[in-house]
């Protein structure tokens, strides 16, 4: 299980070290394109398509290291009121509910991505086919969906244990 978890926390630091870098590049076009419109008057074509797109890919690849660093919103007034080995149960099943969830988003998200492959649709100005950032939108949700397999067994394991 530890194995399976270090693979998992590793895999979604690449993603995030990934999305860093669309983020970055997304600054570096930001720049470019205000500094070549103020200063000659000629933005970079489709400037607006290539941050919309390298936005999503940076939100979605970003996701799994944020479960894995425990950094989503948590409501969890309720929940802390309750005996050790509920609250641990409570997580566990709120976990996998939000795998399955995600689990199958990924899969339509991933079939969405194939139907935009298969169609050639690409994006209105640049004429950049859109498939390869939703492929990786479907990624990050596939590798944030293992980090919730990851804590959900975690929590099962915990809620078995404790007494």
């Amino acid at each position: 299980m530890k194995m399976f978890s270090g693979l998992v926390t590793g895999l979604s630091r690449v993603l995030d070290q990934a999305a860093g870098f669309f983020l970055v590049t997304t600054m570096v076009l930001v720049t470019v394109n205000i500094l070549l419109r103020t200063i000659i008057k000629a933005p970079v074509f489709g400037a607006y398509e290539y941050v919309g797109l390298l936005t999503a890919v940076v939100i979605g690849l970003s996701l799994a290291f944020c479960g894995v660093q425990n950094a989503h919103i948590d409501i969890s007034l309720v929940v802390d009121w309750l005996p050790a080995r509920l609250r641990a149960v409570l997580n566990a099943l709120i976990n996998f509910i939000s795998m399955c969830f995600l689990g199958g988003s990924a899969w339509y998200v991933g079939a969405y991505a194939r139907s935009m492959m298969d169609s050639g649709l690409v994006s209105s100005t640049t004429q950049v086919p859109v498939y390869p950032f939703v492929f990786l939108i479907a990624l990050g949700m596939l590798v944030y969906c293992l980090v919730l397999l990851v804590r959900s067994i975690e929590f099962f394991v915990k809620a078995a244990t404790d007494k």
